[in-house]
């Protein structure tokens, strides 16, 4: 009996460690890679497009046999979470996604800079290289040098920068259309003497928002332009600020014909109902962040989007610019737009160009070493699916600026994001600036 029982555990044993062979071998025919993205809550637009552009690089790839590592080709797996717009909640998600989903790196689009520090923290906790593109420079860049490593396995992919320009020696040095400060200051140059150059100046008090409140205000202030009640921090405000009409009415008493700012779509289309509502009706309106996706802008509803500015990191037109085998940004977006018959989402090229920037890497390496492709991607010069990418010693890739306005069109969708000035000739304009804003005529 005592012999059975033996020969029982014995052969427990050799199933047991078949299994866990079995295991082993089917994990290494694949290369998991997690996701990290809000897909609700105030930044899910930026989720939705970033998790499709991932989504659409990795099923290109995967076509393609996977990543050549080496001698072989490995396919992609991905794992997608929702963080839910919450920056508590990255960090937590992030080591989850590392310790339960065994994943080897992590990759998102674009989201504010604020919702990637909990993450960097557990991908330089492990050793995990976070391929995402962060939003403004100086926000991130302040939040990655306060930080005691630097964050050293986080690598971010753009988008821009506000007002620092590249330093010599990088392919952008004394380019135009870098920063957004540049962009949009040639292109109110065209259309600011037509108004009386009074700014109100206003942005959501996360740090995206303080960032570009801080750089913006005194730096249209040297432009000439009067900043209405820039000195009191009038135009910054809580997330949380539902009522707006005491900032509006100081705005409309001072006869403001520019409004310029930085915050959520949510929280501006908030805003900008409540300043048409109270008459408050200035010719000019340029929106960071709160005015770049279709989704966001539609929900304000009626004409209100019409003739609203924005900034462009990335476009279908974009020339040049090479996805995964023979993806464009045009066929890209074709893809969106079959996928979710609607306007293209410009997160879809940020978060395409994470995948395949880790994808360059790791191909590079010839390994899944985390500390070779960490060393790889501190290497990488490659055109992409969103143009040129070459990280500085910030591991930060500043992106190109165009600026654009909402049309209203006589499709179903209504309104279309248009670049109307652009310092690119592989992202020219395509329509003449709407000035004065329509106001529904």
């Amino acid at each position: 009996m005592r012999k059975l029982t033996s020969i029982v555990v014995v052969l427990a044993a050799g199933v047991l460690l078949f299994a866990l062979g079995c295991t082993k071998k089917q994990e290494a025919k694949e290369i998991r890679v997690g996701v990290l993205h809000a897909q609700s809550g105030m930044f899910a637009s930026f989720g939705q497009g970033g998790v499709y552009g991932a989504q659409a690089a990795v099923e290109d790839i995967n076509k393609l046999g996977g990543v050549q590592v080496g001698s072989e080709k490995i396919p992609i797996k991905l794992f997608v979470v929702d963080n839910e717009s919450d920056p508590n909640k990255a960090g937590t998600l992030a080591e989850s996604l590392i310790t339960q989903d065994n994943v080897k790196f992590i990759v998102s689009g674009d989201e504010p800079p604020h919702m990637h520090a909990g993450a960097s923290k557990a991908c330089e906790r492990f050793k995990v290289p976070y391929v995402t593109s962060v939003g403004p420079f100086e926000p991130w860049s302040g939040m990655r040098n306060e930080a005691p490593t630097k964050w050293n396995y986080t690598w971010a992919t753009g988008v821009m920068a506000i007002a620092t320009p590249a330093g010599p020696g990088d392919f952008r040095y004394q380019k135009p259309g870098y920063t957004v400060l540049d962009t949009w200051l040639t292109a109110l140059g065209k259309i600011g003497p037509q108004t009386n150059k009074k700014v109100a100046v206003f942005a959501a008090d996360d740090p995206d928002g303080e960032g570009w409140y801080a750089l913006f205000g005194p730096m249209l202030k040297k432009q000439g332009y009067t900043t209405v009640g820039l000195d009191k921090k009038l135009g910054l405000m809580p997330l949380e600020t539902t009522d707006f009409s005491s900032v509006i009415q100081a705005w409309k008493a001072a006869g403001v014909d520019i409004l310029w700012g930085n915050a959520p779509g949510p929280f501006f289309g908030a805003l900008w109902k409540q300043c048409v509502a109270m008459g408050f009706k200035p010719k000019i309106v340029d929106i960071s962040r709160g005015a770049l996706y279709y989704n966001d802008v539609i929900a304000w509803g009626g004409d209100l989007p019409w003739g609203v500015g924005s900034e462009i990191w990335w476009d279908p037109s974009f020339k040049d610019s090479p996805g995964i085998g023979d993806t464009t940004p045009k066929s890209l977006a074709a893809r969106w737009t079959a996928a979710k018959n609607q306007p293209v989402n410009p997160n879809i090229g940020p978060g395409y160009r994470s995948v395949q920037v880790l994808v360059d890497a790791i191909q590079r390496a010839g390994s899944l070493d985390p500390d070779k492709v960490n060393a790889a991607l501190a290497q990488t010069d490659m055109k992409s699916i969103a143009n040129r990418v070459k990280f500085d010693e910030n591991h930060f890739n500043r992106g190109p600026v165009m600026f654009g306005q909402w049309f209203k069109t006589d499709t179903p969708a209504k309104f279309e994001l248009r670049i109307v000035y652009s310092d690119h000739d592989f992202a020219p304009s395509v329509a003449q600036p709407i000035f004065p804003m329509p106001y529904g005529k």
